[in-house]
C-alpha cells in the first residue's frame, strides 16, 4: 500500500472513531443516528469503522443529526465556542 493510501485510510478511521465517540457521548445509538441521517445501519457502521470514503454532504447530515458544527468532527474549535 502506498504511503498516501495508508494516510487516507488512517484519516477515515480516525474520522469514523470521532463520529462514534461523539454519538456515544450524546447517548445516541448507531441505529438512531443512521435513522436520523436516512441511511442504513450497515452504512453507518462502515462510516464509523472508517471503511468508506464519506461525502461532505453525509458529514453534514451526521453533524445535523448530532447537533454539532462540522468542525467538531475534525477537532476545530468554532468561533462561538471560544
Amino acid at each position: 500500500m502506498k504511503q498516501r493510501e495508508k494516510a487516507d485510510e488512517e484519516f477515515l478511521k480516525t474520522l469514523g472513531a470521532r463520529i462514534a465517540a461523539i454519538r456515544k457521548s450524546k447517548g445516541v445509538t448507531q441505529v438512531e443516528l443512521s435513522y436520523r441521517c436516512d441511511i442504513e445501519k450497515s452504512n453507518m457502521r462502515r462510516i464509523e469503522a472508517g471503511n468508506t470514503n464519506v461525502t461532505v454532504l453525509m458529514l453534514r447530515k451526521v453533524c445535523g443529526a448530532l447537533d454539532i458544527p462540522l468542525g467538531d468532527l475534525f477537532g476545530v474549535e468554532s468561533e462561538s465556542a471560544k
